[in-house]
């Protein structure tokens, strides 16, 4: 072989195991192979976890945004992740999950919980302690087309006595991280209280985004993710510390933390 082409080819081959390399380091590359939804990892303002689908994705037949609690042939909650991917029937797939909200000690949640248009807890609108009662709280629901919306508890409360909306998912949690485009006035830029934290927004750009910190954060810093970052009008804290569970395995994020309700994105392959 001419030494000139010895060279070429060895050069090909360093330059290969570059661009290699340089793609195993890529954390933040969209994990999904279609346009519809997609996981990434981030680490600014702070290291997240980030999990978004578009809402024009929800208004087809093949994804749908769900609520998980119990299995269907038992009344006990499912816990895991494992749990629930173990009652999925074949034609399903799970692409990316969270804990939906805060729950007692029996896994049950302590907000408006509804799931198939059944409603499993009312709305609860009483004053009392805890990041729950932090007011103003809010409600994660989507009618039965699959359109997403975070409402503040007292104004879906009034929706719902007078018949104006009909939830099909609903989960209820607190506080509020963003209301109509305003950080919860209760949050304090210099606090000192850090917790991870997750949560879900409903973003300008047509996307519904959940994320889960990866590190302690103040709920002012939450907040300011969701509506200078991720460009959410309206966004809900759902729960924190060792509640805060993430399931994406396209960027490798697995917990096995047990909890009450789960929300999550399936792809049906029928």
């Amino acid at each position: 072989m001419p030494s000139s082409i010895f060279t070429l080819s060895l050069s090909m081959i360093v330059l290969a195991l570059g661009l290699s390399a340089c793609q195993q380091t890529n954390t933040n590359a969209t994990s999904s192979d279609t346009d519809s939804w997609s996981c990434q990892t981030k680490d600014t303002p702070f290291a997240y976890s980030v999990c978004r689908v578009d809402a024009t994705a929800l208004a087809s037949e093949r994804y749908s945004l769900q609520l998980f609690w119990q299995s269907s042939d038992k009344n006990e909650p499912l816990l895991t992740f494992d749990a629930l991917l173990a009652t999925l029937p074949n034609h399903e797939t799970l692409k990316f999950a969270m804990n939906a909200g805060m729950y007692n000690e029996n896994y049950a949640p302590i907000g408006y919980t509804v799931i198939e248009g059944k409603e499993l807890k009312s709305l609860n609108v009483r004053e009392g302690g805890g990041n729950f009662h932090l007011l103003p709280n809010g409600v994660m629901w989507w009618d039965q087309a699959g359109n997403v919306q975070i409402t503040e508890s007292n104004a879906l409360n009034e929706q719902l006595n007078n018949g104006d909306v009909q939830p099909w998912y609903a989960t209820q949690s607190g506080p509020m991280l963003v209301i109509n485009d305003e950080i919860h006035p209760q949050f304090n830029p210099n606090s000192s209280s850090i917790k991870l934290r997750n949560g879900a927004g409903v973003c300008r750009d047509g996307s519904i985004q959940l994320v889960n910190s990866d590190e302690p954060v103040t709920f002012y810093q939450f907040a300011e993710l969701f509506k200078d970052e991720l460009g959410c009008s309206n966004a809900l804290f759902l729960d924190g510390g060792i509640a805060s569970a993430l399931y994406a395995p396209s960027i490798d994020k697995q917990d096995k933390k047990e909890m009450g309700v789960m929300i999550g994105l399936v792809e049906n392959k029928d």
